[in-house]
C-alpha cells in the first residue's frame, strides 16, 4: 500500500471544536476520554509543523440561545456562555501541556488571572513559536455565535482552513438520524449553504467565511486520527469553498 503523506496540506489552520463534541456519551460536562482524544490529535498535527489555533463553544456546560428562549435576557444569556467556553479552554489546555504542548488560551473578555487577553499580534506570535492558540469567550460580544468567533479569528491569523469538528462524518441534506435516505455532501459552496440552510456554521460565519474565500471542512469528531488526515490532506467529510493549493 501507497505511504501515507507526511507533509501537511495547511501551514495553519483553525480548529473549532463544538462543546457538545466534548461530552461524548455523557449528557452534560467534559468527557476525559474525548479531551484525551482531542488533545492527542492536536498534538500529533503540531509535530508535523502545523500551527494550531482552537476556538471551543460552550453548549455542553451552557447554551446562552436557550436559556434566553426560557426568558433569560439575552445578553445575560451570551455572557454566561462565554465563560462556559473559558471553562473548556482551560480544560483542553491542561491535557496538551500534560502531554508536552505548549498552549496558551487568549480570552476576549478580560481575566488576567485566567487566560491572556486576545491580542491578535500576541496569538500570531504565539502560532508562529509553535504553540497551540486557545481562543476563548467567543467574540467577547452576546449576540454572536462561536460559529462567527472562529471565522473571525481564522481571517484574523491567517489561517487557511477552518476545520469544524462535529459528531456526524459531514453535511447532510436532512438530519441522518431522523432520515436515513439523507444525501451526504463531499464539496458545497458557500451559497449552496445559505440558500438550503444546511446546518453547517450560522449564516454570519459562513458569510464571513464567502467574503474572505475562507474554506471550511467539516468532519466527525469521534473518529480517531481525523484530525491529521484532515491536515495531511486525505478526502475526509465535507469541504464547503474551495481549497487553496497544498502548501510548500
Amino acid at each position: 500500500m501507497p505511504e501515507k503523506p507526511t507533509t501537511p496540506r495547511f501551514k495553519r489552520i483553525l480548529l473549532k471544536l463544538s462543546g457538545e463534541a466534548l461530552m461524548g456519551d455523557n449528557k452534560y460536562g467534559i468527557s476525559p476520554k474525548v479531551l484525551e482524544q482531542v488533545a492527542e490529535e492536536v498534538r500529533d498535527v503540531t509535530e508535523l509543523g502545523v500551527e494550531v489555533g482552537i476556538v471551543i463553544g460552550g453548549g455542553n456546560i451552557f447554551r446562552g440561545v436557550s436559556a434566553s428562549t426560557e426568558g433569560m435576557d439575552r445578553a445575560s444569556a451570551d455572557y454566561m456562555g462565554m465563560l462556559a467556553t473559558v471553562i473548556n479552554a482551560l480544560a483542553l489546555q491542561d491535557s496538551l501541556e500534560k502531554r508536552a504542548v505548549f498552549t496558551r488560551v487568549q480570552s476576549a473578555i478580560e481575566m488576567q488571572q485566567l487566560a491572556e487577553p486576545y491580542i491578535r499580534r500576541r496569538a500570531v506570535r504565539h502560532l508562529e513559536k509553535g504553540r497551540v492558540v486557545i481562543f476563548a469567550a467567543g467574540t467577547g460580544n452576546p449576540y454572536f455565535t462561536t460559529d462567527t468567533a472562529a471565522s473571525l479569528r481564522a481571517m484574523e491569523i491567517h489561517a487557511e482552513v477552518i476545520l469544524k469538528a462535529t459528531k456526524v462524518d459531514g453535511v447532510y441534506s436532512a438530519d441522518p438520524v431522523k432520515d436515513p435516505s439523507a444525501e451526504r455532501y463531499t464539496h458545497l459552496s458557500y451559497i449552496d449553504v445559505l440558500k438550503r440552510n444546511l446546518k453547517v456554521m450560522d449564516s454570519t460565519a459562513i458569510s464571513l467565511c464567502m467574503d474572505n474565500d475562507l474554506p471550511i471542512i467539516v468532519f466527525d469528531l469521534g473518529v480517531r486520527g481525523n484530525i491529521l488526515r484532515v491536515v495531511r490532506g486525505e478526502e475526509v467529510g465535507t469541504t464547503v469553498g474551495t481549497l487553496k493549493p497544498r502548501a510548500a
